[in-house]
Formats: C-alpha cells, structure tokens, sequence
C-alpha cells in the first residue's frame, strides 16, 4: 500500500507554514529539543490520515531529509507517543495517528484503510456498554476503544451487493 500525504487538505486543517509553527510549538511546549528530523515526523503523521507505520512514515520524511535513517524515525516516534504528540494504533504493523483527539476507527476489510469516526458520533452507547459492563463486573473503566470493520466504497463490488443472510461468493453455507 502507498501512502502518499494529501496535496490539497482540507479547509478544516491548518496549511503547511501552520503545520511546522504547530509541530515546533507543540515540541516546545513539552520541553522536547526541537531538531529537524523530530519535527519533519511529527508534522507527516499529523498531515498523514492515512495512519501511516514507521516505515511509510520514514519514506515521507526522506523526501525532506533524505538521510534520515530508520532508526531516527522509530526513536522519534516512541518519543512523540510518549509525550502523548502521536498515538500509535497497535496491530501486526503498528500505525501512527497525529489525531490526539478521542475518536474511533473503521477499517476496511479488503484494502486495509484506515478511517477516522469522531468519538462524539458513538458517545451515547459507548457510555452504557461501559456502564453496563462496571455494573455487571464490578470492574473500573477507564477509557475504552471501539473499532468498526467493513468495506469501504472501493472495495464493495458495484453490483450484486450480498444481504447478511447470504455468503460471500465461492463460499458454501455447509460447513465441512
């Protein structure tokens, strides 16, 4: 999968000159040295809504810096989740999102990509399951994740949409 950052962002998001005054203030504000390769990472996860693994992220920043190793990228990347800047999206490949913000994901079953669901959108159920689950269990919840699977517009076929009681083709309900 390519992961190229967005040319054109959205209205909503800060441009580019914003973007690098945004990571080196936010770098400031936590005390952090404020060298070139730190910054170019924090600013590509945070322009990436691709979720991007360390090694894409480091592709996007040798474009930049073209001598910036691997190692540098990982380093900085477990230090800017430390400091709370990135979270990172555990998994087989683990991926980086600048969206600090409570919100959910979708991932999309056929190529792998990643959406971001604003928390505010599943707030009401998610406080009664985790109500419901304290009271039950008598467990402390402090925060929880809610993760949506399916396919996304370019991965369901454009004909021949299957309901949820027949299977997926070339598959037979019997089972072995």
């Amino acid at each position: 999968m390519r992961i190229i950052p967005k040319e054109n962002q959205p209205k909503d998001r800060a441009p580019a000159g914003a973007a690098a005054a945004s990571a080196a203030g936010s770098l400031r504000m936590r005390g952090l040295r404020l060298t070139g390769p730190r910054r170019i990472v924090l600013e590509v996860v945070r322009g990436s809504e691709a979720h991007p693994t360390a090694e894409a992220v480091h592709r996007m920043v040798r474009r930049r810096l073209p001598r910036v190793s691997l190692g540098t990228v990982y380093r900085n990347l477990r230090l800017l989740v430390a400091e709370g800047l990135v979270h990172e999206r555990p998994g087989p490949h683990a991926r980086f999102d600048g969206k600090v913000e409570r919100h959910h994901h979708f991932t999309c079953t056929g190529c792998g990509r990643i959406v971001d669901v604003d928390g505010p959108l599943c707030d009401p159920p998610t406080r009664a399951v985790s109500a419901r689950v304290a009271a039950l269990t008598g467990l402390t919840i402090t925060h929880h994740r809610i993760e949506f699977f399916g396919r996304c517009p370019a991965c369901r076929p454009a004909t021949g949409r299957r309901g949820p009681d027949r299977p997926p083709r070339g598959r037979s309900r019997r089972s072995s």
